[in-house]
């Protein structure tokens, strides 16, 4: 075997190691990676009843129900669909009304999601109250900011 095509045999077994662990790493990673689906894309898409799904949304107003138990009800909309949501456990205190939501779990034959775990998402634009009162201590706080921002007031609903 020739110096070149020593370098060559080199080279290639080099780029078929790195293409196999590049694939073995995006193979590993794509059962992981799980993005949330809308109301509509649940309904349009047609899953199977007992498929593990992630739902994503915002809760209907009106539709939050705790009940005894630890049985919660409510219903997950995008604006266009809703697909009711049934959970039983604690749930978050952000879960109101219009609060975005993300839940995993399955859907029913009836249409029923059953959550197995419930994710309640704030706006972006919140703010801990710890950082509102450096800001302000600090010169940096316009005060027309509390009411855009959602700032954490401490004052009960």
């Amino acid at each position: 075997m020739t110096r070149k095509q020593r370098r060559l045999a080199l080279i290639s077994t080099g780029v078929g190691i790195l293409g196999f662990a590049i694939g073995l790493i995006l193979w590993s990673f794509s059962g992981s990676i799980r993005f949330f689906n809308s109301p509509t894309d649940l309904v349009e898409t047609h899953i199977a009843p007992g498929t593990p799904v992630r739902l994503g949304g915002l809760v209907a107003t009106g539709t939050l129900v705790k009940g005894a138990d630890l049985n919660v009800r409510f219903e997950v909309t995008d604006g266009n669909r809703a697909v009711p949501v049934i959970y039983h456990g604690i749930v978050p205190d952000l879960l109101r009304d219009g609060q975005g939501v993300v839940v995993d779990g399955t859907l029913d034959p009836s249409g029923t999601f059953k959550a197995d775990r419930v994710l309640a998402k704030h706006d972006e634009r919140y703010m801990p109250r710890e950082v509102a009162d450096a800001l302000k201590k600090q010169g940096h706080w316009v005060e027309d900011r509390s009411a855009k921002a959602g700032v954490a007031t401490g004052a009960k609903p």
